[in-house]
């Protein structure tokens, strides 16, 4: 069930990620996915390191800190993206 979740929460911190950044990202949806889930876990290790590990109700701090790592990983690797692979595509088409 854990990998089940880390998936769902990818998914979705890499599409809010994709809406925040401004222009059109060219990234598939199964690498967002990818993007997301790394972001959640550096936004972890950082709020664990900062101290906001745990608090009582909903960690916002450590949501926020998940999209965060997020937005940053997710405008990286599309740049890395487009880059490599996404300029071999548009080339082709």
């Amino acid at each position: 069930m854990g990998w089940l979740w880390a998936i769902i929460v990818g998914f979705v911190l890499g599409l809010i990620a994709k809406a925040i950044i401004p222009g059109k990202q060219h990234s598939p949806l199964w690498l967002t996915t990818i993007c997301g889930m790394l972001g959640a876990i550096v936004g972890n290790a950082v709020a664990r390191a900062i101290g906001v590990e745990a608090t009582r109700g909903i960690d916002w701090s450590r949501h926020i800190f998940q999209l965060v790592a997020a937005i940053i990983i997710v405008a990286a690797v599309d740049a890395l993206y487009m880059a490599t692979l996404g300029r071999r595509k548009q080339q082709r088409a």
